[in-house]
């Protein structure tokens, strides 16, 4: 299953990579959309940049534990669902760690059944607004987060020219669609004139176009989402 553009967006944090592979293609597999980090540091990072549904916490991890990463993200007010992971089951470790902030507990070994039916039922709490979360548009590896209008591959930002960011956001809000010259000229030349630059020509977009293309084709040569609609103008198709 290819989760939906706003589909639930989970970060898994756990420093065994082979858990960590497992629970990312188990859970993308159930329709959500999964980041995943490697300890805790990694894992501020990505928080830094992005925002989740739901934070899928190891406990036991190298350097800054779980305990620790969820008491640290409930005093800076981080509202996010975290479920907690652990090889330790027992009653007063449970208590730490809800105590410490977190929304649930789940020993390990664990089914992975079990991990998505608890997943879905904290979700199923969280209020709609909370859960909504930001859009993402997903082109190959990278992430269009529409809210902020941002390009990100993996935990790491793709820097836009302030020109690229304008095509982004009205392509994002028409994805899908054919968007014409005449319509990117339009809409760019008001940004333009908003700022006091110059009027936005045919060439001008063309170049743009391509520059963009650069940033977020495999080959820009043989562009998959940003697409050339001969006759047309262009068009948008995230995965």
């Amino acid at each position: 299953m290819v989760a939906a553009q706003n589909a639930p967006h989970l970060l898994i944090v756990d420093d065994d990579e082979r858990i960590r592979s497992l629970l990312q293609k188990f859970l993308m597999r159930n329709g959500f959309l999964v980041t995943a980090a490697r300890d805790a540091a990694h894992a501020r990072r990505l928080l830094a940049g992005l925002e989740f549904n739901m934070i899928v916490l190891d406990v036991m991890m190298p350097g800054e534990d779980g305990l620790s990463l969820t008491r640290d993200l409930r005093a800076h007010r981080l509202h996010t669902p975290i479920l907690l992971l652990t090889a330790r089951g027992e009653t007063h470790e449970r208590i730490e760690g809800l105590e410490a902030g977190a929304d649930d507990y789940l020993p390990k070994p664990f089914e992975p059944k079990e991990l998505l039916l608890r997943i879905n039922a904290i979700l199923r709490r969280v209020p709609e607004s909370v859960q909504a979360g930001p859009k993402y548009l997903t082109l190959g590896a990278l992430r269009y987060d529409q809210d902020r209008g941002e390009l990100w591959s993996g935990d790491s930002a793709v820097r836009l020219t302030a020109t690229e960011a304008a095509l982004m956001r009205i392509f994002a809000t028409r994805a899908g669609e054919v968007v014409s010259r005449t319509d990117l000229i339009d809409e760019l030349g008001r940004d333009r004139s908003a700022s006091g630059e110059e009027a936005t020509g045919d060439r001008a977009i063309d170049v743009q176009i391509t520059r963009l293309r650069r940033k977020i084709e495999p080959d820009p040569r043989e562009p998959r989402y940003l697409q050339t609609v001969r006759g047309l103008g262009y068009m948008l198709a995230p995965d």
